[in-house]
């Protein structure tokens, strides 16, 4: 291996040609690209140069002679005529885990992912969800997302709402290149953190996931999923801004969200309109606090999450030059504005677990 070179962080080692075909093919996949060695002592040289070791049968008899180190992150691989010998090759090698292919794939699928996106992270994700229409939970879920990306946090943005607004119009990104909702429809599985990062258009180093002009208009729950999870292995934060509809795929960025944050205008109406959508939330979101937008006249905030019988997170209080500054293409976020005020308030209330170089 290349000293000189960046580090992969899989090694793939067989003699097998068509075998090598198969995890090349798997590699390709999951948007990794392996150092291959066909000889024992290479093999050996690089034993712990890489993150991930997939071995083929044929090499890890000729290894488990030589008594090998132990160490993490070793996949034994075969076919399903192997048999038992499969299985005593990788217990001499120390291997974590068999692969017979091609019944394991998924399998050995995500383990080459797990090696690209690194150890699995616990991002903190806040779903935001209006309790009527023009709530403004968009807004605030921009906000918290590009306050987070200022503090270095390594945030992505989830835009789950395709008849919303848009947040990429918020954020004056809505032309610039990436791949948006429709290019992802059958992502499912273990999905590349790494490769959606790189795949998604981003605003001072803020990644975003939104919608295009297509017709698209429903996403598939293990789309949502997959593209979910990857977001948390390779961020501190994860902004959802999901729509008060009901079906399975934001039903599951509910699920997957450390807390859901309903924004409600403090005025009779809209918490009455809320009061019909907390019931359903509280059934599929395991934390859901109160945001409460100032109304002019209003109820106290308190008193918003009283009726509601919720948690009140704080409050959203107005800001009179917002709409007209988005109107014109800004997302201003001012230290001293109220949306600014009330974001950081929220990320004080659910800090990311570290700081990521971004």
């Amino acid at each position: 291996m290349d000293t000189n070179s960046p580090i992969p962080s899989v090694l793939m080692a067989t003699t097998n040609e068509d075998l090598l075909e198969d995890l090349l093919r798997l590699a390709a996949a999951a948007s990794v690209t392996p150092h291959v060695e066909s000889d024992l002592l290479a093999l050996r040289r690089n034993w712990h140069a890489c993150s991930l070791v997939v071995i083929g049968r044929d090499l890890a008899e000729r290894l488990a002679r030589a008594q090998p180190a132990h160490r993490p992150g070793v996949v034994v691989v075969g076919s399903t005529s192997d048999g038992d010998d499969l299985y005593r090759c990788a217990f001499d090698v120390g291997a974590d885990a068999v692969c017979r292919l091609p019944d394991d794939e998924p399998l050995l699928a995500g383990k080459l992912a797990d090696a690209l996106d690194g150890v699995d992270r616990a991002a903190v994700t806040l779903a935001f969800v209006g309790g009527c229409g023009g709530a403004g939970s968009t807004t605030l879920a921009a906000a918290v997302a590009v306050l987070g990306n200022r503090r270095g946090f390594r945030t992505m943005l989830i835009d789950g709402d395709p008849l919303g607004g848009g947040i990429e119009l918020a954020l004056g990104i809505e032309h610039d290149p990436g791949d948006r909702w429709p290019k992802l429809l059958n992502a499912s599985g273990r999905v590349s953190a790494a490769a959606l990062r790189s795949a998604l258009p981003s605003v001072d180093g803020l990644s975003v996931l939104s919608w295009d002009q297509s017709d698209v208009t429903v996403l598939p729950p293990d789309t949502m999923s997959s593209v979910i999870g990857a977001a948390q292995r390779s961020t501190d934060l994860v902004v959802l801004d999901l729509p008060r509809r009901a079906d399975p795929a934001v039903e599951e960025g509910f699920i997957r969200s450390t807390a859901t944050l309903l924004v409600v205008p403090s005025d009779v109406r809209s918490v009455a309109a809320a009061k019909r959508l907390s019931g359903p939330l509280r059934a599929v979101a395991g934390d859901v606090r109160v945001v409460a937008r100032e109304s002019r006249p209003g109820l106290a905030p308190i008193d918003v999450a009283t009726h509601l019988s919720l948690p009140l997170a704080t409050k959203l209080g107005h800001d009179r030059n917002l709409p007209t500054a988005m109107d014109q293409g800004h997302f201003p976020l001012h230290p001293r504005s109220p949306l600014a005020r009330t974001a950081t308030t929220l990320l004080d209330l659910f800090p990311p677990p570290q700081l990521t170089p971004a």
